[in-house]
C-alpha cells in the first residue's frame, strides 16, 4: 500500500506504517503540501488549529496544581489529579497534552524540511512562526513532565526530541526521552532561531519575533536558580530578553481603567497581549460554552458549570493591600443571596475542621448574618431549628481588629478565628461562590477565552525576579512596582532587599499572574512548598515539596505503550 508522510503525530511513535494519518489535511500528500505555495500556510494553520485543544489543557495543568483556586468537590474528569496530586498515567487530558504537543512539534518539523532560509521574507517568517511553535511546545511539555530546572537538569529526564519524521517506519530506532538540559537547550535553540527569522509585526494571535524573545526571557528565568542559589547568567539572559521585548515599542501596559475589562478584550485588541491562543465565539456552538476554561470558574447567562473559585488564600492575598483597593479584585465575582432584593449583612471566617479523633483534617467556611448590638457592638446571629421549640439563636461577639476595614476577631468552638464582615454568598457544597472571571467574556461572550501564552506585565515581573536574584534590588523595585502601582496605584513599594525580594516579588507575580496558569510551576522552580491551608476538596494540611515526584506529571501510559514497539523505550516518571 502507498504510504504519506506523518504531519500530524499522535505522539512520538503513536502509529504503525500502515496507520498513517495527518491531520488536519488528510486528503493530501507530501508532494502536494510540499510542492504548493499554500503548503506552509497549510501547515502553520494546522499548528495553531491544534493549539487550542493544547492550551485547555496546559492551563489546567499549570493552574489546578496551583493555590489561586479551590474545587467544591471530587470530580471523575481527568483535571482532578491536578487538584488532588492523585496523579496516575491514565489520564485523558493529559493524553491529549502531549498528543497534540507533538502534533505541533511534528508539522512544524515537516515545514522546516522544504521551506528554504533567506528565499523570502515570507519564507523566513513562515519559517520562523514554525521555530517558535515547536520550541514552545518543548518548553512546556519539559516544565509538565520534567523536574524544575535547578534539581540536576543534566540528569532528569525531559521528553522525547522527534524533530521530524523517522526515515524507516518499519523499523523504528527512537530514543528515550532527553534530559531536561537537552530539552531546555532544544527549546532556545528554536526560539533563537524564529527570533533571528521573523520579520513581520503580526497581530498577537499569531508568532512573532518579540513572542519569541518573551518566551526566550521566560525559559532563563525558569534556568536561574532559586531565591537561595540563583544562577545570575541566567538571570542575566532573562534581563536581556525582557529588554529586547519592551524596546521593540509594539507593547505597552494597558492603563488601570482598561485594565478592569481586560478580560473582555481580543488578544489583537489587547496592547499588552505578546501571544494568545486565539479563540472565537464560531468555535463554539450553544453549551459548547460550558466546557471552556471559564467555565469552571463560573456561570454566566447560563453558561458554564460554576464550580471551582477563587481560593482563600488568593482572596486574602488580594486584600493585603486593603479591602477592594486592588483592581485585580474587579476579576473576582461574589455570588451574594439576595433576600427581597437586598444583602444581607454578615460574618465569615475560615476554621478548622477535625477529625473525631481530634485531628486537623482540613478547613471550611462559616458565615452568619450579623446585627448591631445597642451598645454599638457587633455581633454574628447562629439561628438554630430546633424540634417543636422555638429557635435557638446564639449570638457572637466580634472584636475589632481593624474595624474601617471590616476585619474581626470571633471565639468560635474554643479557638479564636479572624474574619471579614461582608454580605451573606450562595454556598455549592458549603464553599461560598467567588466566581472568578478572568478566563470569560471576551467580546462580551459568556465563557469566551484565548488563553494567554505572553503578555508584557510578566515581562516587568521577569525583569523584578531577575534583578534581584542579581543582587540589583534598585532595578528590582523599579520594575515591581511598575506592575503594582497600575493595579493599586498608591500601592509601590518603598524598598526592596534580600530580605523581602522574595516574598513580595512571587506575591505580585501571583496577584498578576493568577488563573493564566503559571502558579504552581512558579513555587516549584524557585524551590518553594506549596502550601494550600484553605477550604475545598483538595487535601488542606498537605504540603508539597519541590522534591516530591508529585511535583511533575505521569508521561501518559497510552503514549508509552505507543511508544515502547521495536525495541524502542519511553520511561516513565516515578
Amino acid at each position: 500500500m502507498k504510504k504519506t508522510i506523518i504531519i500530524a503525530l499522535a505522539a512520538a511513535c503513536s502509529f504503525t506504517a500502515c496507520d498513517l494519518e495527518r491531520l488536519p489535511f488528510d486528503k493530501q500528500t507530501d508532494k502536494e503540501i510540499s510542492e504548493s505555495p499554500e503548503g506552509p500556510k497549510m501547515l502553520l494553520t494546522g499548528c495553531y488549529d491544534q493549539m487550542k485543544a493544547w492550551s485547555d489543557v496546559m492551563h489546567r495543568v499549570g493552574e489546578y496544581a496551583g493555590d489561586n483556586i479551590m474545587i467544591r468537590g471530587a470530580s471523575t474528569d481527568g483535571f482532578y489529579t491536578f487538584i488532588s496530586y492523585q496523579h496516575t498515567p491514565n489520564n485523558d487530558r493529559l493524553n491529549t497534552f502531549w498528543s497534540n504537543s507533538y502534533k505541533v512539534i511534528s508539522q512544524s518539523s515537516y515545514l522546516m524540511t522544504f521551506v528554504k532560509e533567506g528565499e523570502s521574507k515570507a519564507k523566513d517568517q513562515q519559517l520562523g512562526e514554525a521555530h517558535y511553535l515547536r520550541g514552545l511546545m518543548y518548553f512546556y511539555l519539559c516544565r509538565a513532565y520534567g523536574r524544575p530546572y535547578y534539581q540536576s537538569p543534566d540528569k532528569n529526564l525531559g521528553v522525547p526530541i522527534i524533530n521530524g519524521m523517522p526515515s524507516d517506519l518499519n523499523h523504528l530506532n527512537l530514543s528515550d526521552r532527553a534530559t531536561v538540559k537537552d530539552t531546555y537547550a532544544q527549546a532556545i535553540a528554536d526560539l533563537r532561531k524564529s527570533e533571528a527569522l521573523m520579520n513581520e509585526d503580526k497581530s498577537s494571535a499569531y508568532a512573532t519575533k518579540e513572542a519569541a524573545q518573551a518566551m526566550l526571557s521566560r525559559i532563563y528565568l525558569y534556568m536561574s536558580g532559586t531565591w537561595d542559589n540563583p544562577n545570575k547568567m541566567y538571570a542575566d539572559s532573562a534581563i536581556y530578553y525582557a529588554d529586547k521585548v519592551i524596546a521593540s515599542g509594539r507593547f505597552h501596559l494597558l492603563d488601570t481603567e482598561t485594565y478592569k475589562k481586560s478580560n473582555t478584550l481580543a488578544p489583537e485588541d489587547n496592547s499588552e497581549t505578546i501571544f494568545a491562543v486565539k479563540r472565537v465565539s464560531t468555535e463554539y456552538s450553544g453549551y459548547d460554552h460550558y466546557y471552556g476554561i471559564g467555565g469552571m470558574y463560573s456561570n454566566i447567562d447560563g453558561m458554564g458549570w460554576g464550580e471551582m473559585y477563587a481560593s482563600a488564600k488568593y482572596l486574602k492575598l488580594l486584600n493585603k493591600a486593603g479591602r477592594g483597593k486592588d483592581v485585580r479584585s474587579t476579576f473576582i465575582h461574589p455570588q451574594y443571596n439576595l433576600v427581597n432584593d437586598k444583602k444581607v449583612p454578615c460574618f465569615r471566617f475560615v476554621k478548622n475542621v477535625y477529625d473525631k479523633t481530634g485531628a486537623h483534617t482540613s478547613y471550611g467556611y462559616v458565615q452568619y448574618p450579623t446585627e448591631v448590638a445597642p451598645d454599638g457592638s457587633l455581633k454574628m446571629v447562629v439561628t438554630e431549628k430546633v424540634k417543636d421549640a422555638p429557635d435557638k439563636i446564639t449570638k457572637y461577639d466580634l472584636k475589632p481588629i481593624d474595624a474601617a476595614q471590616g476585619y474581626y476577631e470571633i471565639q468560635w468552638a474554643g479557638k479564636t478565628y479572624s474574619g471579614e464582615t461582608d454580605y451573606m454568598m450562595l454556598l455549592n457544597n458549603s464553599y461560598p461562590m467567588f466566581y472568578v472571571y478572568k478566563c470569560s467574556q471576551q467580546g462580551g461572550e459568556s465563557q469566551l477565552y484565548s488563553p494567554l501564552i505572553s503578555g508584557l506585565d510578566e515581562i516587568y515581573l521577569i525583569k523584578a525576579e531577575a534583578y534581584a536574584k542579581k543582587g540589583d534590588y534598585a532595578k528590582a523595585l523599579e520594575n515591581l512596582n511598575i506592575v503594582r502601582t497600575r493595579a493599586i496605584p498608591d500601592g509601590a513599594y518603598s524598598s526592596l532587599d534580600a530580605t523581602n525580594a522574595a516574598q513580595l516579588i512571587g506575591e505580585e507575580r501571583q496577584l498578576e499572574m493568577a488563573f493564566e496558569a503559571d502558579r504552581s510551576f512558579d513555587v516549584y522552580r524557585n524551590g518553594g512548598t506549596l502550601t494550600r491551608h484553605y477550604p475545598g476538596a483538595h487535601n488542606g494540611i498537605e504540603e508539597i515539596l519541590p522534591t516530591d515526584t508529585r511535583v511533575v506529571q505521569f508521561v501518559p501510559q497510552d503514549q508509552i505503550n505507543a511508544y515502547n514497539t521495536n525495541g524502542c523505550v519511553l520511561t516513565q516518571n516515578p
